[in-house]
């Protein structure tokens, strides 16, 4: 029989056949299952929008219900018979705290993909395609959109606005925290609200340095913004049109007898003319008395927080859970065996085999969400003790990888732990993403070099240049640090000293032959 051959020889009248043929091959790889999905989803939810999504499920499944707290002790130590709680237990994993083990809270760390949970567990009726958290990410790509499209785009709100502008103006690691402190405390309209003198003492730093800061924060758009007071928000917005005198100072200083009419009082107060004063009130109609106000809104909510972080009487700290935002569920088990004995058709045994395996599956992924919550938020708190003993100057460079490999997760799943949640600390309410602040490395790969500190260098060398009678430029600054250890770019010594509010070295050379 002639076969087709692919070397130079090929007999005459042979032909190549072309076909389908069937393979067996081995591989592994990741299956986004859709439960899989929901978990990643559950994990990502705010305490908020968890407890509406278990609102939902117990809605559309009758196996489901909800704990009440006003239930007594004797009521609850008798649930067993009836109903199997599988709610998490909160004191339980307040006393591992950070101690836990990497796999320990990993229901299905070691399943297999695309394995049953009922192979893996007692319950037959289990949900099948629930795998590892701490794996998913690591490979392939998925949304989190329920029905696997994208979610729609919306319009940046004012405060994730200023964040990003935070992000990048060249705060120092100590100032961008204060920085989202002062952020966090803007209103719709763009107004601070608060005393400068109460952030201060929470973040523990000095009320100048405060100031320092939000003096850089008037520079952010839209102009005008995070101003405490009308009459600055429109100086910081006639201060960037070259428009601002003392003339125009005094007028805002006395807005009541601008809104009395009394132009005869502004004209003495101001010392101006009559068509002085028409153009000067003319030019404050054409400013915005609230510049937050062109952007998106969102309705405003209480911030619950998911930890609670305390001084432990016995030294460090005690990291429990919040047991208000954990929903407390129980599947009745004494339901669900009344309906099995009824379902008569395929159809039905198939509802109510659903309906348990949702259960069983919500139950336990919540319980895995509330563990890893648990453990994220313990290692944040071991890396920044010293900022909750000792202020924010002490914050340390901390970023996702530095905790997800502490606690043998992936990346992913840390940013999904710490997008919209809080934990509640002696110095107050914060985001878990505050605690991940930048690092500079160093040049012989030692340990980093913090933000504050070559900042502060550079400040001083900058103090010390009129005295040698030299003008350091921003590549003679990076030269310098970099024979000091310190690996820095350019464009971030010159963010550092526009933060500091330092001229380049141009004007700084023209002001040293002027005086």
């Amino acid at each position: 029989m002639l076969t087709a051959s692919s070397g130079p020889f090929r007999p005459v009248g042979a032909t190549r056949v072309i076909g389908q043929r069937l393979e067996v091959r081995q591989g592994q790889g990741l299956v986004i299952t859709p439960q899989l999905q929901q978990a990643i989803k559950l994990l990502q939810l705010s305490n908020q929008e968890l407890d509406e999504y278990v609102e939902s499920e117990l809605e559309k499944n009758p196996l489901l219900q909800r704990e009440e707290p006003e239930a007594p002790a004797e009521a609850q130590r008798e649930t067993p018979a009836d109903t199997t709680e599988l709610s998490f237990n909160e004191a339980e994993a307040s006393d591992r705290s950070s101690s836990v083990d990497a796999r320990e809270d990993d229901v299905y760390g070691d399943a297999t993909p695309g394995e049953r949970m009922s192979d893996r567990m007692a319950d037959d009726t289990a949900q099948p395609g629930l795998s590892d958290w701490s794996s998913a990410g690591k490979g392939g790509s998925f949304n989190d959109s329920e029905d696997g499209e994208r979610p729609e785009r919306h319009d940046p709100t004012l405060w994730e606005h200023l964040q990003e502008q935070a992000s990048s103006a060249g705060f120092s690691t100590t100032d961008h925290a204060i920085a989202l402190s002062l952020i966090d405390g803007v209103d719709e309209g763009g107004y601070l609200r608060g005393e400068l003198a109460e952030i201060a003492d929470r973040l523990g730093c000095g009320l100048e340095r405060v100031e320092a800061v939000l003096a850089v924060c008037h520079g952010f758009e839209p102009t005008g913004v995070m101003a405490r007071s009308v009459p600055e928000c429109l100086k910081l917005q006639l201060i960037e049109r070259n428009r601002f005198d003392p003339a125009m100072g005094a007028l805002l200083d006395n807005l009541d007898l601008l809104a009395k009419r009394d132009l005869s009082g502004l004209r003495s107060v101001c010392g101006v003319d009559a068509e002085d004063l028409a153009e000067m009130i003319s030019e404050l109609k054409a400013l915005t008395p609230r510049p937050g106000a062109g952007f998106a809104g969102e309705i405003a909510q209480t911030v619950i927080p998911d930890v609670h972080v305390r001084p432990d009487p016995a030294g460090g700290w005690r990291v429990e859970l919040n047991s208000d935002t954990l929903p407390r569920l129980l599947v009745d088990k004494r339901y669900h065996a009344s309906i099995s004995a009824g379902a008569r058709t395929e159809t039905e045994k198939a509802f109510v085999a659903d309906c348990a395996a949702q259960a069983n599956w919500l139950v336990k992924s919540l319980d895995q969400r509330a563990k890893t919550i648990l453990k994220v938020a313990s290692e944040i708190v071991r890396q920044q003790d010293a900022f909750l003993a000792f202020g924010v100057e002490f914050l340390r460079p901390l970023n996702l990888k530095t905790v997800a490999d502490a606690i043998g997760m992936h990346e992913s799943t840390v940013s999904r732990v710490t997008s919209n949640k809080y934990v509640s600390t002696p110095r107050g309410v914060f985001e878990l993403k505050f605690f991940f602040t930048a690092a500079i490395q160093s040049v012989d790969g030692g340990a980093s070099h913090s933000a504050e500190a070559v900042r502060h260098r550079i400040k001083s060398m900058i103090d010390h240049e009129g005295r040698d009678g030299d003008v350091l430029s921003d590549d003679r600054i990076v030269e310098i640090l970099k024979e000091a250890g310190i690996d820095i770019a350019r464009r971030t010594v010159a963010k550092y000293r526009e933060a500091l509010r330092i001229p380049s070295s141009v004007e700084r050379r023209r002001m040293l032959k002027s005086a």
